[in-house]
């Protein structure tokens, strides 16, 4: 489906879990499309969960735009930031909470910017209205990132139908929306590359 590439020249996206709540849902839809990112050819993938950077709330006295040192004395910020700045794509698992995203993803894209600006980003939602409010706010900022938001996404209704006791994913739960997920993912590769070269130059 894509061009073989060397591994130093593979292009890295980053799938991010945007809820760190007990019982989350978003593991199941981040390691489904985790799985489906790894069968790409020239694509490296690794999951970033927000529980393993755990950042105060943005309270530095100037934004990372102004300084780009803003607030990587702290690990977990420093930690996250580089994971960023290695990255050339993403794919952000997003519930949705009263119409919105969660306040702990609004926080991780708060503390970066520099390492978000010219990369592509791809939403996978889950939720009332399948997420679709929270990827619309999403995009929103995407754009005051300086990046490019994908303009497919996966969304998934009513994700509590699709698990069973102790939270287990029930079987097939995501092959409805596989199709959906492998043409999201052909576009944000192609912007990847896009975009890479766009920063290479």
């Amino acid at each position: 489906m894509y061009d073989h590439m060397e591994k130093k020249d593979a292009l890295k996206v980053k799938v991010i879990l945007g809820s760190i709540r007990p019982g989350r849902f978003s593991e199941h839809p981040g390691r489904w499309i985790l799985g489906i990112a790894k069968q790409i050819e020239g694509v490296e993938t690794e999951l970033l969960d927000l529980r393993n950077y755990q950042m105060p709330f943005y309270e530095e006295p100037v934004s990372p735009a102004t300084d780009k040192t803003a607030g990587l004395k702290k690990d977990p910020v420093k930690r996250w930031s580089e994971k960023i700045e290695e990255a050339d794509g993403f794919i952000i698992v997003t519930p949705e909470y009263n119409h919105g995203y969660s306040a702990v993803l609004k926080n991780a894209l708060d503390y970066v910017w520099y390492p978000w600006n010219k990369k592509p980003v791809a939403f996978v939602a889950y939720g009332n209205a399948g997420g679709a409010r929270s990827v619309e706010q999403l995009r929103e900022v995407a754009v005051e990132l300086e990046m490019h938001a994908i303009r497919r996404a996966v969304h998934i209704p009513s994700p509590w139908n699709l698990v069973g006791k102790d939270n287990v994913l029930k079987e097939g739960a995501f092959d409805p929306y596989s199709d959906t997920a492998k043409k999201m993912l052909e576009e944000l590769v192609s912007w990847t590359k896009a975009l890479k070269a766009v920063r290479e130059t």
